[in-house]
């Protein structure tokens, strides 16, 4: 039985995912109507779990989106680097000496950056 994978592209910051079709479905009625990544949906969860709107998911929705547009950078962004700054602390930099880690993660941050086009895969 096959499943049908289709690229779907968050509403709030532009994260591509693949995923099942029944996938898509289930996000967008949770989220009225809109397709959210797994960030973005965790964060319109907090926000109704607040409880501050009484207008629950909707705004919420709206809120995370226009929050989304405000700071122009993909969330998927600074999830990467918190990654890749925890994976440098457990690969043994852990050297006292700051200079050594500064010449050996000397590399400008735009190489290692999760750009609009890129997407994560889940199996």
């Amino acid at each position: 039985m096959a499943m049908d994978i289709e690229l779907a592209k968050c509403e709030c910051c532009g994260l591509k995912e693949d995923c099942t079709q029944d996938y898509i479905s289930e996000v967008k009625e949770k989220f009225d109507g809109k397709w959210l990544c797994g960030l973005c949906s965790e964060a319109v969860r907090d926000e109704v779990n607040r409880g501050k709107k009484s207008s629950g998911v909707e705004e919420a929705v709206k809120a995370h989106m226009s929050f989304c547009r405000k700071y122009k950078s993909n969330p998927a962004t600074r999830v990467a680097d918190g990654m890749r700054q925890m994976l440098r602390r457990r690969s043994g930099d852990t050297s006292s000496s700051s200079n050594t880690s500064a010449k050996k993660y000397s590399r400008s941050a735009s190489t290692s950056q999760v750009g609009d086009d890129s997407y994560f895969s889940y199996y």
